[in-house]
């Protein structure tokens, strides 16, 4: 079945679930920490992801698959959901969730970039027009100074610039991520097996370094100290690694990567709506007024 504008709106689905799960591990993060988030999210993905392949195909696993789609998805998930969350995640340690997003909002640009240079996609003017505008209104939410914040320090100005480069490497690995699992993506090669691949390869790769810095044991007892912990986990690993890696993976498969991309880095402006309903966050006028001009590019897009 054909569906017009699949990919684009397969990637506005992804946006508003890395909206919704963000808010669960924020929670979650709050009591257990965010690399216990990090940890435990994937496995929890990946446990959901295995039900749902062995209720579609038969199968916990994609065995069957070529080995190139185990390569490009293995790597696609060590680049993007081991390393590049592992920067993301310290990002936001360091300078918080404002301005890695600012940084992070560069991720469409590096795709785009990578899209031309390795799959030889080529973007029309409106196309990149709509990006433009579009990363322009995102930019101009997330960049709103808070009038309270303190003069930096020394110290916390070299801190701030090692959490803008965790943030750069974030936004590489994101577009690095989304270039190499659309190598993987061809002759219509099934996005909930490639997911699983993704997943399972980035849950391998961060568990081992987690057990050889033995951080396991330390890992279980903070979830046991803060059960509650655990179901935000699980909610948001539902609606972000699971649903949301699902809709990006087909928004990729069914458009060009660098648009895929733009409409995927709309979770700052969806957040404004959802902060301010469930964490009773003030919206100020630059925070409406950038997300009127997001959505001004996103509607550019769709004219293609």
């Amino acid at each position: 079945m054909n569906i017009p504008f699949l990919g684009e709106l397969a990637s506005l689905g992804t946006s508003l679930m890395f909206s919704i799960g963000p808010t669960f591990f924020t929670l979650g993060g709050r009591l257990v920490g965010s690399a216990v988030v990090n940890r435990v999210r994937l496995l929890a993905a990946l446990g959901m992801l295995a039900l749902a392949h062995w209720l579609v195909y038969g199968s916990l696993l994609p065995l069957d698959a070529a080995p190139s789609a185990w390569f490009w998805f293995g790597l696609s998930g060590v680049i993007g959901l081991t390393l590049g969350d592992a920067a993301l995640f310290q990002a936001f340690v360091q300078i918080g969730p404002r301005l890695t997003m600012l940084v992070f909002s560069l991720s469409p640009v590096l795709t785009a970039a990578m899209g031309y240079l390795w799959l030889d996609e080529r973007l029309g003017s409106l196309q990149l027009l709509g990006m433009a505008v579009t990363l322009a209104g995102v930019l101009w939410v997330v960049s709103e100074r808070d009038p309270a914040a303190p003069v930096r320090s020394q110290t916390e100005n070299r801190n701030y610039l090692i959490g803008l480069f965790f943030a750069l490497l974030g936004a590489l690995g994101q577009a690095g991520g989304l270039i190499t699992a659309k190598f993987g993506l061809v002759d219509n090669f099934p996005v909930l097996s490639g997911q699983i691949i993704r997943m399972g390869v980035a849950s391998l790769a961060l568990w081992a370094w987690t057990l050889a810095a033995r951080q396991g044991s330390a890992t279980w007892l903070r979830l046991r100290e803060q059960p509650l912990a655990l179901r935000y986990i699980l909610a948001g690993a539902f609606f972000g690694p699971v649903l949301g890696i699902f809709f990006s993976l087909v928004g990729i498969q069914n458009t060009a990567v660098g648009v895929a991309s733009t409409l995927q880095a709309l979770p700052p402006v969806f957040l404004i709506p959802i902060g301010y309903y469930f964490m009773k966050e003030r919206v100020s006028a630059r925070a409406i007024v950038g997300t009127l001009v997001a959505l001004v590019g996103v509607a550019m897009l769709f004219l293609v």
